[in-house]
């Protein structure tokens, strides 16, 4: 049941879903992959909407040219790990929820634990192994993944339904190589959004998905464009596995 005091803090957002909706949402336990610029954004607002349990994982710390973007953090958290800066901030904006702020570096062998009870998993990474593991995981225990990635100007989200869609796999069967690239908050603060919105309408059961639908931001452009996105039978990750989809390469 919602308090009376969270029944003011989301009177607004109760208008688009109701009572029912927003509860949904304060059961719902959520896996935040990285506390940079995209977990930034999504870490705010899963925690401004209610979301009742965040689990947010980082095992970087705060550096001073992480703060164009990652405003989960000051220049006074610089040199602090990343997860107890955000776990400070999100407590901050909403003590109604429960944070579990983690440092510790994902891998295969303790993505199982890290998602343990994580109804949810957000992509907040900047790099594809990782990715990978967070697919993976999220095919093996039937987990929802909302994936989002930026470059610069350049965005894109699509979600992962383990049984419906196109697996991560599918739509990149090959990371690109590792690189330093430019990031601009803004972009970190759409896509991010955008991978919210579907949470939140994932959860609450409205609205349309980005099932098997890649969604790109050109930001220099201000056009949002998608790719629709198709099971590949020869996917590594899925193929012949009825836990998972199967995709084409873009």
């Amino acid at each position: 049941m919602l308090s009376d005091a969270e029944k003011n803090r989301y009177s607004r957002q109760i208008r688009l879903f109701g009572e029912d909706g927003q509860e949904k949402l304060k059961r719902t336990s959520v896996f935040i992959a990285g506390a940079g610029g995209l977990g930034s954004a999504i870490s705010i607002y899963m925690a401004a909407a209610g979301f009742g349990k965040i689990r947010i994982c980082d095992c970087d710390t705060v550096e001073l040219s992480n703060l164009n973007r990652q405003i989960l953090h000051t220049s006074a958290d610089v040199g602090r790990y990343k997860a107890m800066s955000a776990h400070e901030t999100l407590t901050g904006i909403n003590p109604e929820i429960e944070v579990q702020a983690l440092t510790e570096i994902i891998s295969q062998e303790n993505i199982g634990e890290l998602l343990q009870g994580c109804d949810l998993i957000m992509d907040g990474m900047d790099n594809y192994p990782v990715r990978y593991i967070l697919n993976r995981a999220a095919l093996q225990m039937k987990i929802p993944l909302f994936h989002g990635a930026i470059r610069g100007y350049q965005g894109q989200a699509t979600t992962i339904i383990p049984g419906r869609t196109a697996c991560l796999s599918c739509l990149f069967p090959r990371a690109p190589p590792p690189s330093i690239f430019p990031a601009l908050g803004a972009t970190c603060g759409i896509i991010g959004s955008i991978q919210v919105t579907d949470a939140v309408k994932y959860v609450t059961g409205t609205g349309q998905l980005l099932e098997n639908r890649l969604l790109l931001w050109d930001g220099l452009s201000g056009c949002l464009e998608e790719i629709a996105c198709e099971r590949n039978s020869a996917c590594p990750e899925c193929s012949g596995k009825e836990h998972c989809s199967k995709g084409n390469r873009l």
